[in-house]
């Protein structure tokens, strides 16, 4: 969670200088470089029939979508509120499996969702003065990243984490040129200090999906899940001390409310509870 934290930051310095497209077609090539290497080290195909099976392809969709909208907040918001209301999206996950999967929900379990929304609420302040409506980017962003994470639960379970990884990273690709075709920017040979800063972004990209992967396939999940809102911390340090953001108290309300729901959730997901 510190790796995907730093990793954010990169990114919001990166795009001081390059378009969003050119940073997503690079850091989505590190990555596909990276896994593709790994593979072929470890002797695992980079291709096998079920890369293309239903649940992938909609996986690919739903990263394309979550991957673009929440680098936009990271741009265009303060990276502290993207990052908290990121937050979310494990208890969206817990809402699609029970609508689209059939997983038993109890009352309780669904009263904390609608709490940990409403705790989203608190920090975009939709009606009032303080709301941007690029905030919205990162809402989205949530929804996409749900959906990847759904569609994974769903993905063929013989695919490994590096494949995972790789097709991925080959999405980040894909949203990076129909982002750049969209926006139609000239792409700009980055300084010294950028590319350091986009090397960076990678580095810490392949480092946070890796350690998650492997504590997701070698650990409990009950157990590893609960410090993906560490997330949380490291993102506000860092919004914090490198880019001058300021908390508000209904900002904070906001992140309590998600990150006790999450926990709640979590912890009522456990068998002996339901």
């Amino acid at each position: 969670m510190a790796a995907f934290a730093f990793e954010d930051a990169l990114l919001k310095l990166t795009s001081v200088q390059l378009p969003l497209g050119q940073i997503l077609i690079i850091f989505g090539l590190g990555g596909v470089v990276f896994f593709a290497a790994v593979s072929f080290i470890r002797g695992e195909p980079l291709y096998t029939p079920d890369v293309i099976s239903q649940p992938m392809r909609w996986r690919v969709l739903f990263e394309v979508i979550g991957r673009l909208f929440f680098i936009l907040a990271i741009m265009l918001t303060p990276l502290s509120s993207a990052t908290a209301i990121l937050q979310a999206t494990p208890i969206v996950v817990v809402a699609g499996a029970a609508l689209f999967f059939g997983e038993k929900v109890g009352w309780r379990r669904w009263a904390a969702i609608v709490i940990g929304l409403i705790g989203v609420l608190f920090i975009i302040r939709p009606g009032t003065a303080s709301f941007s409506p690029l905030s919205m980017l990162a809402v989205i962003g949530v929804f996409g990243l749900a959906g990847r994470d759904l569609a994974s639960r769903a993905a063929p379970a013989n695919l490994s984490f590096l494949l995972l990884g790789l097709y991925g990273f080959m999405s980040v690709i894909v949203a990076g040129i129909l982002y750049a075709v969209f926006d139609a920017s000239a792409f700009v040979w980055p300084t010294l200090t950028t590319s350091l800063y986009l090397s960076g972004t990678i580095a810490f990209g392949v480092i946070a999906y890796t350690a998650l992967m492997v504590a997701m396939r070698t650990g409990e999940v009950s157990s590893v899940t609960p410090f993906r809102y560490s997330r949380l911390l490291f993102g506000i340090m860092l919004g914090v001390l490198l880019f001058n953001e300021q908390l508000d108290l209904p900002m904070l309300v906001g992140c309590l409310m998600i990150v006790l729901a999450g926990l709640f959730i979590l912890w009522r997901s456990k068998p002996v509870q339901e």
